[in-house]
């Protein structure tokens, strides 16, 4: 397993961890700034904060800095309740790879999407059979534009707490099964993001990474999961903060041939948001070191 002790190297930051500093919005140029002040090597910044911004001129910026990406958040959210809302999310999709093409990300990550409407409160269904079929169709849609753009996509999957407004796809197993039933030549093109958030908790968890090998395996995100967990969405924790057996499931992702950047994805409205985005920063660079 690789030595994280001595620098920050394969650290990146994934720019939902600082979005918010000292309780309020920040923009993402800001947050590249910063990130560059503290020779951070890589970002995955999400598609609302570039657009905020300017597709460009975070495209210019980052190249400036020489900030790489490890990923772009984020596609998917494909079920719908009728054709036009299913043409949209495609189009949504296309889109989103032609951004993270023009940033240079490595891969576009995929929140499936769920039962339509449920984030709202109001499900258009409730049939999760049904909404699992969109979203296989629409990644099946989305990787014939992927494949012609060079662009990767990288399946998320999500803790099952979130199965019914953000994602069907719940296990890493799940997420597996997809990929070798569209991209059954392990092209590259298809793969997952690995959330230690969402996933630590598998029972599977070893055997299902060592399944995804190095063509699978196309991000890894690493924060904590506190107890008690204050709020399900908005209270991951800092590395080293919980019950999560950080550096054991590093080493199964790098065994089965993982080589790529850990990047920080920390929602924490009672926490890491109220602080200054320079603090938050400071810690996730001493955590990588000690406790990923």
């Amino acid at each position: 397993m690789r030595d994280f002790s001595q620098n920050h190297d394969w650290l990146s930051i994934n720019t939902a961890t600082i979005r918010k500093q000292s309780g309020s919005e920040v923009p993402l140029d800001r947050i590249i700034d910063q990130c560059a002040e503290r020779g951070i090597r890589a970002i995955s910044p999400w598609r609302d904060q570039v657009t905020a911004v300017g597709l460009d001129k975070v495209a210019k910026q980052l190249k400036a800095h020489g900030i790489g990406l490890s990923g772009y958040c984020r596609g998917g959210f494909f079920p719908a309740p009728d054709a036009a809302g299913l043409k949209a999310a495609l189009d949504d999709n296309r889109r989103a790879i032609d951004e993270a093409k023009t940033l240079g990300a490595p891969c576009l990550v995929l929140v499936v999407g769920a039962l339509p409407g449920a984030l709202e409160g109001k499900a258009a269904y409730k049939d999760i059979g049904r909404a699992r079929g969109e979203v296989h169709d629409g990644i099946a849609a989305s990787l014939e534009y992927a494949r012609e753009a060079g662009m990767p996509l990288a399946i998320e999957p999500l803790h099952p707490m979130q199965a019914a407004d953000r994602a069907c796809i719940n296990t890493l197993e799940h997420a597996l099964d997809l990929c070798d039933e569209l991209d059954a030549d392990k092209t590259g093109m298809l793969g997952v993001a690995l959330d230690i958030y969402h996933v630590w908790w598998d029972p599977k968890l070893q055997q299902q990474i060592a399944r995804a090998g190095r063509e699978r395996l196309l991000a890894y995100h690493v924060c904590d999961w506190l107890t008690p967990t204050r709020d399900l969405l908005s209270d991951r924790g800092m590395m080293g903060d919980g019950v999560v057996e950080l550096k054991k499931i590093r080493g199964w992702v790098e065994d089965a041939g993982f080589a790529g950047f850990s990047e920080v994805e920390i929602f924490s409205n009672l926490d890491w948001w109220q602080r200054a985005g320079e603090e938050t920063l400071d810690v996730c660079i001493q955590r990588h070191k000690r406790a990923v």
